[in-house]
């Protein structure tokens, strides 16, 4: 018997991650905008927007159960979230390197890497963080 999860995602533990990784993608774009120029700005926020909106879909998929009962259910949704995090994102770099130019590859990947960091980094975030 699989448990869905029904709460909000604003209310659950990953949100807060979600929230300082959107907070990231925005000083990184601006910081690139200011000191390299405004190709760089967008193209740092492109990268930061990839990795944000890739989270979010992993995020979306992998909390959608809980329960000791719901083990293989939650196995499968955080394998499928991983799955269609990393098919997002390479299908977001190819529009964004076909759609878009003039592009600071440098800043873009910056900008993803920011975020990618802020979200590796969950463990350290999340470290005081109330269990309900």
């Amino acid at each position: 018997m699989n448990i869905r999860n029904r709460t909000p995602i604003h209310r659950l533990p990953v949100f807060r991650v979600l929230r300082i990784q959107a907070l990231v993608v925005v000083v990184s774009a601006v910081l690139c905008g200011v000191f390299f120029g405004i190709t760089a700005g967008y193209s740092g926020l492109l990268g930061g927007l990839i990795a944000l909106l890739a989270n979010l879909y992993f995020a979306h998929k992998a909390f959608r159960f809980f329960g000791a009962r719901s083990t293989r259910a939650i196995i499968q949704s955080f394998w499928s979230g991983e799955m269609g995090k990393q098919i997002l994102a390479a299908a977001l770099f190819a529009l964004v390197f076909v759609g878009v130019k003039p592009l600071e590859p440098i800043a873009l990947f910056a900008g993803y890497l920011l975020v990618l960091g802020t979200g590796a980094s969950a463990l350290l975030l999340m470290k005081n963080n109330p269990k309900h």
